[in-house]
């Protein structure tokens, strides 16, 4: 006994041929992203183009190293702090990575309260989000004028060793700062949005999204789950090779 087969399957449009299908296939959103909000796959794209740059700032950082003429500086000696009397290596960048890498943990909690429609709590934790940021650039800060008065590093000169090492060192982290500065920024618009109801009103203005939806606090978790994981990679290449 055969079954009949139901009529309501409705069967996907044809696609041209060749080169022309495969850009109708890239530029329709209801076929290559199919319910993906623009504003999480731009973010995607954007996050990928700042991947090369990264990339190229530390595969610069690591030719500039290993062919510089003269010795490069002791990062556990250069980043080191006296505390107590003793000379404690790179205790700051320790912190710092603690703090970021927090922050982390508080933006995927506020990720998964924001699409629970939780604005209590999707608020407070984007704002410690935002605080923790906030503290890793105070104490990046603090770091650099440390090393501009204390140690007379500069972009184009250094006394401890290779000039290239201050050239290399306010370039990386210095890109590095403004997107996490740039952040907080943006976690503050955002917690404030979602504490007065824009997300749930849709009210017309700046990173609103469509009614109801959360999903530009995902955006942001996406963008700060970057910037930390490039501060590992930062923290790993430059401070502890």
């Amino acid at each position: 006994m055969t079954q009949a087969m139901p009529t309501n399957i409705v069967k996907p449009l044809p696609l041209p041929e060749g080169v022309p299908g495969i850009v109708a296939d890239w530029s329709s959103d209801q076929r290559a992203f199919k319910n993906v909000p623009w504003g999480k796959a731009m973010m995607w794209i954007f996050l990928l183009s700042d991947t090369f740059i990264f990339s190229s700032f530390l595969i610069s950082y690591m030719t500039v190293r290993m062919s510089a003429t003269e010795p490069w500086p002791n990062p556990s000696e250069v980043f080191a702090l006296t505390l107590f009397g003793k000379s404690i290596p790179l205790i700051l960048i320790a912190i710092m990575t603690f703090v970021l890498i927090s922050s982390s943990g508080t933006m995927a909690m506020a990720v998964k309260f924001g699409y629970e429609k939780n604005k209590k709590m999707t608020f407070i934790l984007l704002l410690i989000t935002a605080a923790l940021g906030a503290t890793f650039v105070g104490m990046q800060a603090f770091e650099w004028t440390k090393l501009i008065l204390d140690e007379g590093i500069r972009p184009w000169g250094n006394p401890l060793g290779a000039a290239q090492f201050g050239s290399v060192f306010f370039m990386i982290t210095g890109f590095h700062g403004t997107h996490v500065s740039i952040g907080v920024i943006f976690l503050i618009i955002v917690a404030i949005k979602v504490l007065r109801g824009d997300l749930d009103h849709e009210r017309p203005g700046f990173m609103t999204g469509r009614k109801g939806k959360y999903e530009i606090v995902e955006i942001m978790g996406l963008y700060w789950h970057f910037v930390d994981l490039v501060w590992v990679f930062i923290f790993a290449v430059f401070y502890l090779w």
